[in-house]
C-alpha cells in the first residue's frame, strides 16, 4: 500500500478533531469486542447449539481444529460494595459463603466441557474477571485454579490474568496470586481524585495503589494493567490530567482509558450518580485529549481506541508488527482462538458462533442442576457476518484493510461486495479519518481517534437499528 499510511508506525500524536466533527461523530456505537455484537444474540440459540459447536471443535471440524489453543474467561460476579458507575454483571454481598456454591457450579460447568472436548485441551489465555475475583479467598482461588489445571493444559507461555480491586489485596495476597500462576494483573483504579471517588462510591488511597504496583513489579508479574475512566461525576480536565500523570509515573505496562457510559435505565447503580455533576460533552473531549497527550508525553504508545502500552510491552510490539487482535476482554496479543466463557453471564465464541450464559444465578444454577450447559442465548454467524467481522476487526486492530489480502482470505472482492459501504466512507475520508485507494482502506491518525465511527460503516445491524441508546458514546 504505497499510498497509504505505514501500518507499523506507532501513533505518537493524535490530532484532536474540531467541535463540528465531534458533534457529528459523537453518537452511541459498539465497542466491537465481537461482531455481531452481543445485543444481537438470540434466545433461540441455546445449550444444544453450544454443545454442537463444542463437538465440532472436538472432531476437528472447526477451521482452528481440535489442537489450536483455547482461551478461557471465568466470570466471578461477587463484590462487597457497589461502584455507582459499574455496568458489569455483579452481585453485591458481604456474605463470602456465597462463593462456595458458585465454585461448585463452576466445577460442574467445567466438567460438562471436559465431557465433550476431552481432558487436557491446550489453553493459551486464561482470564478471571468480574465483579471482583479477589472477593474469593486465596483457598477458593486455589481450588478453582486446581480444577482448571486438571481439566485443561495451561501452556508454558499462557497468559494468566486476573482483575483486582486494590481494596481487597495487600502484598501477601499478591504473592499468593503469583504463586497460583497468575502472571498478568489488572488494577481497577478508575480515578485518583478523592472527590470523584466519593461521588462514585469507590474510595481508595493513592499511596496504597502505588505500593501494590511496586509489589506486583517486584513479584515478577509479566504485565500490570491499570483501568481508568473519564467522564465520571466531579471530574475536571485538571483532575483527569493529575490522575493520568500519577498513574503514568507508576509505569504500569498497560493502561485502559474508558469513557464512562451513563445508562441508568439499564444499570440501576448508576441512578445514584448525580447527573448534574457529570461533565458535558465538551469537557469529556478535553479530558480525553489531555489524557492522550499526557500518556504519549510519558512515553506510552497509543494502541487503539482506549488502550496505551509501554513501547516494550507485548501489546505495543504486536501493534507495530501488525499482530494485534481483539476479543471480549479487549485488545490482545493472542491469535484469534475459540473462547470458553465460564460462569454467570460469561460470553464465549466457538468457531463461527457466539454464546452467553444465563445472567442470573438462579437460572445459571438451574441449568447446571439439569445437567446442561447454562447457555441462555447465542448466535451462529452467517457468511455476511464473517466478512463484516473481518473488516471491522482489521480496522480496530491493524487500522487497515488490504483488498488483495482480503480476497485471498475470503474469496471475495471487497470493493464489489462492500461498494455501498465504501461510498459511505467518502464523507469520513473528506473529514480526514480514513484514506481509501485502489489497494485498500487505512485509518489516519485522526481516524484512530474515532475508529468506532469508521467501523460502524460496515456494521449492518447498527445501520438498521436506530435505537442505539444501549451502546456507549464514541467520545
Amino acid at each position: 500500500m504505497s499510498t497509504l499510511l505505514a501500518a507499523a508506525a506507532p501513533v505518537r500524536r493524535i490530532a484532536v478533531p474540531d467541535d463540528a466533527l465531534l458533534r457529528r461523530m459523537d453518537r452511541p456505537g459498539p465497542r466491537y469486542t465481537s461482531y455481531p455484537t452481543a445485543d444481537r444474540f438470540v434466545e433461540a440459540w441455546g445449550p444444544a447449539d453450544y454443545a454442537q459447536s463444542l463437538a465440532a471443535r472436538a472432531q476437528g471440524v472447526l477451521s482452528a481444529g481440535a489442537t489450536a489453543p483455547l482461551s478461557i474467561y471465568v466470570h466471578l460476579p461477587f463484590c462487597e460494595s457497589v461502584c455507582y458507575y459499574c455496568a458489569c454483571n455483579k452481585i453485591i454481598t458481604r456474605h463470602h459463603d456465597r462463593a462456595a456454591p458458585y465454585l461448585a457450579a463452576l466445577e460442574q460447568e467445567i466438567a460438562l466441557h471436559v465431557g465433550v472436548l476431552g481432558r487436557g485441551q491446550p489453553v493459551s489465555q486464561l482470564h478471571f474477571g468480574g465483579g471482583s475475583p479477589t472477593f474469593l479467598s486465596d483457598e477458593e482461588l486455589g481450588r478453582l485454579m486446581g480444577t482448571l489445571r486438571s481439566a485443561f493444559t495451561l501452556l508454558p507461555h499462557a497468559e494468566v490474568a486476573i482483575e483486582v480491586d486494590p481494596r481487597t489485596v495487600d502484598a501477601a495476597r499478591l504473592r499468593r496470586l503469583a504463586s497460583l500462576g497468575f502472571n498478568r494483573i489488572s488494577f481497577g483504579v478508575q480515578d485518583l481524585d478523592p472527590e470523584v471517588q466519593r461521588a462514585v462510591h469507590r474510595v481508595q488511597d493513592e499511596a496504597m495503589i502505588a505500593g501494590l504496583m511496586r509489589e506486583a513489579r517486584a513479584l515478577g508479574f509479566r504485565s500490570t494493567n491499570v483501568d481508568l475512566i473519564y467522564g465520571l461525576p466531579k471530574q475536571t480536565v485538571d483532575s483527569v490530567r493529575h490522575t493520568v500523570e500519577a498513574v503514568a509515573a507508576l509505569r504500569p505496562d498497560r493502561v485502559a482509558l474508558y469513557a464512562y457510559a451513563h445508562l441508568p435505565q439499564r444499570f440501576k447503580p448508576q441512578r445514584r450518580i448525580d447527573e448534574q455533576a457529570l461533565p458535558d460533552g465538551e469537557a469529556r473531549v478535553r479530558m480525553l485529549a489531555a489524557a492522550i497527550e499526557a500518556f504519549l508525553d510519558a512515553g506510552y504508545e497509543y494502541i487503539g481506541m482506549d488502550h496505551f502500552a509501554l513501547p516494550n510491552d507485548a501489546l505495543a510490539v504486536a501493534k507495530r508488527q501488525g499482530r494485534l487482535h481483539r476479543n471480549f476482554q479487549g485488545y490482545s496479543t493472542q491469535p484469534e482462538s475459540d473462547l470458553i466463557g465460564l460462569g454467570v453471564s460469561a460470553i464465549g465464541g466457538m468457531g463461527a458462533s457466539y454464546s452467553q450464559n444465563a445472567k442470573t444465578l438462579p437460572e445459571y444454577y438451574d441449568a447446571l442442576r439439569q445437567g446442561q450447559f447454562p447457555v441462555a442465548r447465542g448466535l451462529s454467524l452467517t457468511r455476511d457476518d464473517v466478512l463484516r467481522r473481518a473488516v471491522i476487526m482489521a480496522l480496530m486492530c491493524q487500522g487497515r484493510v488490504d483488498f488483495e489480502a482480503f480476497a485471498l482470505a475470503h474469496l471475495v472482492e471487497l470493493p464489489h461486495y462492500f461498494a455501498a459501504e465504501l461510498a459511505r466512507l467518502a464523507p469520513l475520508a473528506e473529514a480526514g479519518l480514513v484514506c481509501v485507494d485502489a489497494s485498500g482502506i487505512e485509518l489516519t491518525p485522526l481516524g484512530w481517534y474515532l475508529v468506532r465511527a469508521v467501523a460502524m460503516v460496515f456494521d449492518r445491524h447498527a445501520r438498521a437499528d436506530e435505537r442505539r441508546a444501549h451502546f456507549s458514546r464514541i467520545i
